[in-house]
């Protein structure tokens, strides 16, 4: 019944949240070529706690460990001797955005996570590590002591760990090193993307733009359901225009009719534009449950009998009391979860329910099950 009740909650939010209104355009679209790019790279962790990489099992971080020494000039020991003393060292994946209009020698934050069998991070600095992007140009060098939010101790075999202590944080860990051209000021146009398509929206969109912004002639047009293509002025005045366009108030379509369902959790949640045509629903749960009682039987004295195990299994079926309810047509989403709640459905149960409604062409929504 909580778990009912909460669903009846996240689904009265949405009603009261998802209908059509005034939003800025900053939040309802992107703007073509300003975006975060991916950095990745591949470094090594060194001054843990003795809760580095069991390099027997995890070759690479010797190997890593030993061509870094060359490059430092030093003469390295046989691989096989190493494996046996490093313990401080891990492997490590360092990941990173790289957020618009970055410039060299700003700082931004990276993520550390260990690709071998460390067992802890803590505690741990990262080595000067390249960042490349999806191209395979070095965009930032990142290096830092890393912050891991967690703790854990263990001893003659018994472990105690608090949170995930193989992923740690550097804040400001990394230093931009190359900057990404962006298209943003480049062409007498801007292109706007909208986050969902929507062809209301797009023309709405358009229309406070021509109307707010332009000086007689239209500057703005929806190219399609998703897309606007807009004429700005060149140089500085176009970040001055943007700031004045990202703000403008538009009247977003009303969304569609959708209900999403996580079957891997159960939940369900609908918004508020989802409406039914007249139908009845049932709903009632049969129980069968199989218990078995082991029995010990002895021979009489003096009768050369041997003792023996026999087993009595008792079923017993429980078929809970069905209901039938009435739901017209065009009822409201309140009405459709008092209606289902009366029917003494669980999460699981509304899964079945909504989907059989859909294919009775009573539920007037589109169903996902992610």
């Amino acid at each position: 019944m909580r778990a009912i009740l909460t669903f009846f909650l996240i689904t009265s939010l949405l009603a009261c949240s998802l209908g059509a209104e005034a939003r800025r355009i900053k939040d309802l679209a992107t703007i073509q070529g300003v975006r975060h790019n991916q950095l990745i790279g591949y470094g090594l962790v060194v001054g843990l706690d003795g809760t580095g990489d069991m390099t027997i099992l995890t070759p690479f971080t010797v190997q890593s460990f030993l061509n870094m020494l060359t490059r430092m000039g030093i003469n390295t020991p046989p691989a096989s001797v190493l494996q046996t003393m490093l313990k401080n060292v891990a492997a490590v994946m360092v990941t990173a955005d790289l957020p618009p209009f970055s410039r060299p020698g700003q700082t931004i934050d990276v993520t550390v996570s260990s690709v071998g069998n460390a067992n802890s991070l803590l505690g741990g600095t990262l080595l000067m590590t390249p960042l490349k992007g999806a191209d395979g140009q070095v965009y930032a060098m990142a290096q830092g002591n890393l912050l891991v939010g967690g703790v854990g101790g263990g001893a003659k075999g018994s472990k105690v760990l608090v949170n995930h202590q193989s992923v740690g944080l550097i804040p400001s860990g990394a230093t931009v090193e190359r900057l990404v051209n962006s298209p943003f000021s480049q062409g007498d146009y801007i292109t706007l993307e909208l986050n969902e398509m929507d062809f209301t929206t797009a023309t709405q969109m358009a229309d406070v733009i021509n109307q707010q912004l332009a000086l007689g002639q239209p500057i703005a047009a929806a190219l399609d359901g998703r897309t606007l293509q807009v004429r700005a002025p060149g140089g500085t005045a176009r970040v001055q225009f943007m700031s004045r366009l990202e703000n403008l108030q538009v009247d977003a379509g009303i969304q569609e009719a959708k209900v999403i369902i996580n079957a891997r959790n159960g939940s369900v949640v609908m918004n508020q534009n989802v409406t039914l045509e007249e139908c009845a629903v049932a709903h009632g749960n049969l129980t069968v449950v199989i218990s078995a009682l082991n029995q010990v039987s002895q021979p009489n004295p003096l009768s050369n009998g041997s003792t023996v195990q026999t087993g009595q299994a008792a079923v017993n079926i429980k078929e809970d009391k069905g209901a039938l309810i009435l739901l017209n047509k065009g009822v409201s989403l309140n009405q459709v979860i008092r209606a289902l709640n009366t029917l003494g459905a669980k999460p699981e149960d509304l899964l079945s329910i909504l989907q059989s409604m859909k294919a009775a062409g009573a539920l007037h929504a589109d169903l996902e099950i992610i």
